[in-house]
């Protein structure tokens, strides 16, 4: 060993010389690449940043297409930072949405150096400049301290909402073996199975009380947290039904397919959108279905065949379901006008008793359901269908129905800062072909 000249830590620094060589020539690429990008769309929106030492810190980017989907479903963004897929170990941070079929789309794209505050300020920063209108209504990221700070800066106006699959799946790691074994079924009932936070705060104190946890330090954060994760604290908040950053987890295993960890930025760029072609051929897909045909109804009702009409065939298949169990709910009037009513239900899926209560005000057709579904999802609850129903309301009053959810989501001009209609790409692809001379085809016909 003393004959060869050099140790495994001169290799790694040859390594890292290598590579920080090879970065700066991939960084010139990548540049050259997004400016041909933005030749071919100037509605292609890029911004790459050094540290002061000619070296690569951070880039990021959103073509038309992200950029004009963020126009029709920026009220909720999911973001997620643990996916490292390059050769450099740049975080790879892409802010990703859900469309009128509920399927994931990409809105933005970023790499970053380091994850501080600074850095995501920065990206979200950049992200506002690029889209259109205003901040989203809700975000959704893992617990980092870092990030949040940077969200209530960069986002004021936004709803963080805590990845709640990423909280719930730590117990098992943070609570003692036994008591976990012994009281996180309760711990799930108190998080699940509550209505409101008064019945949350107390299903949690006994809880924590009984498993002897009442100075547990890391229970005790996430119950001073319980505003940003707990169900029954942010119904209201709109979140296309979604609690969890799952999402984001669900894209990396999509994206994981083309993409691998000794990429350089700019094979990871072209995988990528090679990856992103494909997801964006599965909505085109979607679009095409919903354009030519019109969901079959289970129930022969004039709300259904509205709703068939006017939803995406996956949302509608939503709605449906919340009108078949409508018809379980059990109503007691109280008043004519103004009535509170109180709906008893079982749950199949556990046999439990559930109550929820609606607010009907008969005047107007407006109604608030304590359990918050339109509220959180969009999409209007068996509760307040039973009223409808009840009420010999046939229609779907327009105030209920999200364009969001829509077939036509998609419609209208989406325009830039300074007034620019951001336009879609100049290719739309052999699908959209297709589903155009379709529909001239089925014009002349």
């Amino acid at each position: 060993m003393d004959k060869i000249g050099f140790i495994k830590k001169d290799i790694y620094n040859l390594e890292c010389s290598v590579n920080e060589k090879l970065r700066n020539h991939d960084v010139e690429l990548v540049t050259k690449y997004f400016m041909a990008e933005q030749k071919k769309n100037e509605a292609f929106y890029f911004k790459i940043e050094g540290d002061g030492h000619d070296r690569f810190s951070r880039c990021f980017w959103a073509d038309a297409t992200s950029r004009r989907a963020y126009g029709f479903y920026g009220d909720v963004v999911v973001f997620d930072t643990t996916f490292n897929t390059n050769r450099y170990d740049l975080t790879f941070a892409p802010m990703l949405g859900v469309n009128n079929h509920g399927q994931t789309i990409v809105l933005a794209c970023a790499f970053l150096s380091k994850e501080t505050t600074e850095s995501f300020v920065w990206m979200f920063e950049e992200f506002k400049k690029a889209m259109p209108g205003g901040e989203p209504k809700t975000i959704i990221t893992d617990q980092d301290a870092a990030m949040a700070i940077a969200i209530s800066i960069a986002f004021p106006t936004t709803f963080h909402r805590l990845c709640i699959w990423h909280i719930t799946s730590k117990f098992s790691v943070k609570l003692p073996r036994d008591a976990y074994k012994e009281y996180w079924r309760e711990f799930q009932k108190a998080i699940w199975d509550t209505d409101n936070k008064d019945e949350f705060d107390a299903k949690w104190n006994i809880v924590v009380t009984k498993a002897g946890l009442t100075d547990h330090p890391w229970l005790s954060s996430m119950f001073d947290l319980r505003e940003s994760w707990v169900p029954a604290y942010a119904p209201q908040f709109f979140a296309a039904g979604m609690s969890s950053s799952q999402r984001a987890e669900g894209s990396h295993g999509f994206f994981k397919q083309y993409i691998s960890r000794r990429n350089s930025l700019m094979d990871f760029i072209i995988r990528f959108e090679r990856a992103l072609s494909h997801q964006r051929e599965k909505e085109l897909v979607a679009d095409h279905v919903d354009t030519f045909e019109v969901a079959q109804c289970l129930l022969p009702m004039p709300m259904n065949k509205q709703m068939a009409t006017l939803y995406t065939r996956t949302m509608f298949q939503k709605f449906e379901q919340e009108l078949i169990q409508s018809t379980a709910c059990f109503v007691e009037l109280k008043t004519e006008y103004a009535s509170k009513v109180v709906f008893d239900v079982s749950e199949r899926k556990n046999w439990e008793t559930r109550v929820a209560e609606v607010v009907y005000i008969k005047d107007s057709d407006h109604a608030l359901c304590s359990c918050k579904r339109f509220e959180f999802v969009g999409i209007i609850c068996k509760h307040i269908l039973a009223v409808f129903r009840r009420d010999q309301i046939e229609y779907m009053p327009d105030k209920y129905i999200l364009k969001r959810w829509k077939k036509t989501a998609k419609s209208g001009l989406v325009s830039d800062a300074n007034g620019n209609e951001i336009k879609d790409c100049a290719d739309p692809g052999l699908l959209i072909k297709r589903s155009t001379m379709s529909r001239l085809a089925s014009d002349v016909v």
